[in-house]
């Protein structure tokens, strides 16, 4: 009779405890090498560049490279006192190097960005900056009268901080001064904030409709028979075979003042020929094409979940007394709802990051911040704002996903 206090032994005398744990890491070893491949190209092509372009919207060398010595010179200036000939001269020598090297432009580019105005001023004064002689401060105000302006100094001194919160700042509507403190911009210049507020709503509004007209359907297609469901599910999908530029450019034919909708509503009485209805180029074209575009992403999760909700349940609710929509609201919607959740999320993810179809049904009231964001990329040419803004945005929908967790919880979000 063996003793129980011995550990049990493998065939070849290792305790059996140490030989499960090394297979179990070989096994664990192995799935990993497995997956590698595929984690490696996320990190490469997905997680890198994008925490590389978010990077910018802290980060900015440019002043502080290409202007080293008016940048070491303006590190203990406090912005209040008047600056100093020390300054004027380091700002004189880096733009004789700024005008030989050819980086000037984007030097006036950076301190543009921070006082609107000042790239002229920048170009014209490098180019006579070889010529100035001591003192250099005084040769610069009679070069252009905007060097007296403190407001210009304090541009730079902003400009020459490498980690700012000054693109953050300006995505939120506010305004980093060269002391580190942070103000309210001028009410012409808040736009992004009222961006950012009618992003939330159309993404929020989209996904309302989509709820309500994808769940009838969804509905409908759970509860007939194979064959019709699976002639449903087929036009479902067929969106998805024809581009999403050409659905958007359809809705324009069909929203426009002479346009198909409008021609049914003459028809109809609902309006006059000379009284049309407005429902392109506005915040209602864009919930429109939107809504039409994003609802097969909400009816396929809300099916997917139905397909798995047993019809004896209620059947056996109406069998003991209850009314259909009793037996609806009680015992059917309640095992839905993780399908209203997965639809939901998916439809305002998708949402709040269009681009297309705001930027060509939109016009001025329908547009989103994915539409200033690429306006900063490929125009502006403002690549740290346009990282801010998508950091923003970033933080405001993990936050949102952190509340519907707390609320709803993820757990409960099923796709079937």
């Amino acid at each position: 009779m063996t003793d129980s206090s011995e550990p049990l032994l493998a065939v070849d005398g290792t305790p059996l405890k140490r030989k499960l744990a090394q297979s179990m890491f070989r096994s664990r070893a192995r799935a990993f090498g497995l997956a590698l491949p595929l984690l490696a190209f996320i990190i490469v092509v997905f997680v890198y560049p994008i925490l590389d372009f978010l990077r910018q919207s802290v980060y900015d060398a440019r002043f502080a490279t290409l202007m080293p010595a008016t940048s070491e010179a303006m590190a203990d200036w406090d912005g209040s006192t008047a600056p100093t000939e020390q300054m004027a001269a380091a700002l004189v020598a880096d733009l004789v190097v700024a005008k030989k090297e050819k980086t000037i432009g984007k030097v006036a580019t950076r301190v543009n960005r921070e006082l609107s105005g000042t790239r002229s001023l920048f170009t014209k004064t490098a180019r006579n900056a070889k010529k100035m002689k001591p003192p250099y401060m005084e040769a610069l105000i009679k070069k252009d009268k905007d060097w007296a302006d403190i407001e210009t100094w304090h541009a730079m001194k902003t400009a020459s901080r490498i980690f700012t919160p000054a693109y953050i700042a300006a995505a939120l509507d506010r305004k980093m001064l060269a002391d580190g403190s942070i103000i309210q911009q001028s009410e012409e210049r808040r736009i992004h904030v009222q961006l950012f507020a009618r992003t939330m709503e159309i993404s929020f509004l989209v996904t309302i409709f989509c709820l309500i007209l994808g769940y009838p359907i969804a509905f409908l297609m759970a509860s007939l028979p194979l064959r019709t469901s699976n002639l449903l599910l087929i036009l479902v999908l067929l969106p998805f075979w024809t581009s999403l530029l050409v659905r958007t450019t359809a809705w324009i034919a069909m929203l426009q003042a002479q346009g198909v909708m409008n021609d049914l509503f003459v028809v109809f009485g609902l309006a006059t020929d000379e009284d049309r209805f407005s429902l392109i180029y506005n915040k209602t074209g864009t919930l429109i094409a939107m809504t039409h575009i994003l609802l097969p992403f909400m009816i396929l999760p809300l099916f997917s979940v139905m397909k798995t909700i047993p019809p004896s349940y209620v059947r056996a609710a109406k069998s003991m007394g209850a009314t259909d929509w009793t037996a609806f609201w009680r015992v059917y919607f309640p095992q839905s709802v993780p399908g209203i959740g997965a639809g939901a999320l998916l439809v305002f993810i998708l949402a709040i990051g269009y681009y297309i179809t705001p930027a060509l049904v939109g016009g001025q009231d329908g547009q989103m911040v994915s539409n200033i964001i690429d306006f900063h990329m490929r125009k502006s040419l403002n690549w740290n704002l346009a990282a801010a803004l998508g950091l923003v945005m970033l933080v405001f929908v993990m936050f949102l996903f952190w509340v519907y967790d707390r609320v709803v919880g993820i757990d409960n979000m099923k796709l079937g």
